[in-house]
């Protein structure tokens, strides 16, 4: 039947290199057996060692975008990547309520996984009001939580708190991702706190590597296909955390300097 084939969407930015944004969402998508579509809101043109130019889509642009896909399509998952600015994100938010795309895993974007800004003051206060209540799940990293709770997560004790204070802005689920830029740490350690307010760790042996580009686009999208495909989002969670551990336990070497994760590394479920 027309449509049976499980479908889920991200609504992210392209990177022209394939490590990150929409390539490692629709790699992640193919790898857990879901047809991935793509609702472009940027696009960058960059290489391993950086990133050289930068385009916006236009509002109009993106709305045509859920318009087309809406008349054909039944997704029934879906995530968001880069957003680039207050009008793109109040864009999608918008658009996002008049349509059924299933539930919306939102993956900040906010801040780079080393604690660089990425959005302007405005759009991340947008992000906040608008974009952060429709999130079935969020999966901000260590600095983007600090950002969004406002608190410094000094320990698991205030990590937990602050869980619960992104459910409070409306996020019904929550997984703060762990720091993983100290060459001294032996794991990281994310946090689960679920709707029905279940709650748990999961911990993973740290890689010193540089191939870790696209690990919070993948680990998102992982979670997106997962929940495409029925499953509930603890064991969602819980094999998007081993499918990205192993995707960067098993480098490929692309590009001379700041590498993609591999996503053709075999996990458990393979």
């Amino acid at each position: 039947m027309t449509n049976d084939y499980i479908q889920a969407l991200t609504i992210a930015g392209n990177d022209s290199d394939g490590s990150a944004g929409m390539p490692a969402d629709l790699l992640s998508f193919f790898r857990r057996g879901v047809y991935g579509m793509g609702l472009l809101t940027s696009a960058v043109a960059g290489n391993s060692y950086q990133i050289e130019a930068a385009e916006i889509m236009t509002a109009d642009f993106i709305t045509q975008q859920f318009k087309t896909l809406a008349k054909d399509f039944h997704i029934r998952a879906s995530k968001t990547g880069m957003l680039a600015n207050a009008e793109v994100i109040e864009t999608v938010a918008k658009n996002y309520q008049e349509v059924d795309f299933g539930p919306l895993i939102v993956d900040p974007v906010i801040i780079t996984k080393h604690g660089a800004m990425l959005l302007e003051q405005e759009a991340y206060e947008t992000f906040r009001e608008k974009l952060l209540p429709m999130a079935a799940v969020i999966t901000p990293n260590f600095y983007e939580a600090q950002k969004l709770t406002e608190l410094p997560l000094a320990d698991k004790s205030e990590i937990e708190h602050g869980a619960k204070l992104l459910q409070k802005l409306g996020a019904k689920n929550v997984m703060i991702k762990g720091r993983h830029d100290d060459a001294e740490q032996d794991v990281v350690s994310d946090y689960v706190l679920l709707e029905n307010g279940e709650h748990f760790w999961l911990t993973e042996p740290y890689v010193h590597t540089n191939r870790v580009n696209g690990t919070g686009d993948s680990l998102s999208a992982v979670i997106t296909a997962e929940i495409a495909k029925g499953r509930d989002v603890a064991t969602a969670i819980k094999i998007a955390k081993k499918f990205v551990h192993q995707a960067i336990a098993n480098p490929i070497e692309v590009g001379h300097q700041f590498g993609p994760i591999n996503h053709w590394a075999p996990t458990d479920e393979d």
